[in-house]
């Protein structure tokens, strides 16, 4: 019995250090993600299509993005 209980709080804490260590990741990405979109506000474009070519330009790192990670 004392095993099951031990195999329980074990299972808990990997769990709550998973979910801690994954939340900090993804922290991690909105804020680089955030301070990419703070560039482009900061830049204060002229017109729509230079806006439209810097939110491009970011649309486009995230898809590299995430052809690196779905092949990792």
């Amino acid at each position: 019995m004392a095993s099951v209980d031990s195999s329980n709080v074990f299972i808990r804490e990997f769990q709550e250090k998973y979910e801690k260590k994954l939340r900090g990741k993804e922290v991690e990405i909105l804020e680089y993600w955030k301070a990419q979109v703070d560039k482009i506000i900061a830049m204060r474009p002229e017109s729509i299509a230079s806006l439209q070519l810097q939110v491009a330009k970011m649309s486009e790192m995230m898809a590299n993005r995430i052809k690196v990670l779905k092949k990792g």
